[in-house]
């Protein structure tokens, strides 16, 4: 038991799966449910932590690291790659948000949508040179805002939900 816990916890730390994988993994391995609400609640923190452990490493040294290799031999096109796909994010961030920014990068990573997380959230915002804490605390709660929409799709809820609203 305790080392689905922790490949949960690795699983949200997995580019571009994040907690948007792990929930529905921790779910279908029973670790989350409507049965055992505080142990529901656990996965979901080891999640999140999960989730957000890398975001002040890639603010930080991201930028650095693909730059300085973007140039690189073998590691050059995927490290191109990366800075285009963060800049492009984050210019769709700006132009859509202005002055709105922090609001627009929580609401980015919190729409649980391929390649919106909290990974290429936080190289956009580090691009864009969004303030270290502002970009810390709209990327969590986009987290807390994708992981609790992961937990009740996960849950069933959306589906459950939808039978009331179609009767």
């Amino acid at each position: 038991m305790l080392l689905k816990y922790f490949y949960v916890f690795l699983i949200s730390m997995i580019p571009l799966i994040e907690l948007r994988g792990a929930i529905p993994v921790a779910t279908a391995w029973g670790l989350m449910g409507r049965d055992n609400i505080p142990q529901t609640v656990l996965v979901y923190a080891i999640c999140i932590v999960g989730n957000m452990l890398p975001v002040p490493v890639i603010y930080l040294f991201a930028r650095k690291v693909l730059e300085w290799g973007k140039d690189k031999k073998f590691i050059g096109g995927f490290f191109s790659f990366c800075l285009e796909k963060g800049s492009k994010a984050g210019k769709k961030l700006e132009a859509k948000a202005g002055r709105g920014l922090f609001v627009a990068l929580m609401l980015f990573v919190g729409i649980p949508l391929p390649g919106t997380g909290a990974w290429t959230g936080t190289l956009a915002a580090s691009l864009l040179g969004m303030n270290f804490k502002q970009t810390v605390l709209a990327v969590i709660l986009g987290v807390l805002m994708a992981g609790t929409i992961m937990l009740l799709a996960s849950m069933g809820l959306f589906g459950a939900l939808g039978v009331f609203v179609a009767h």
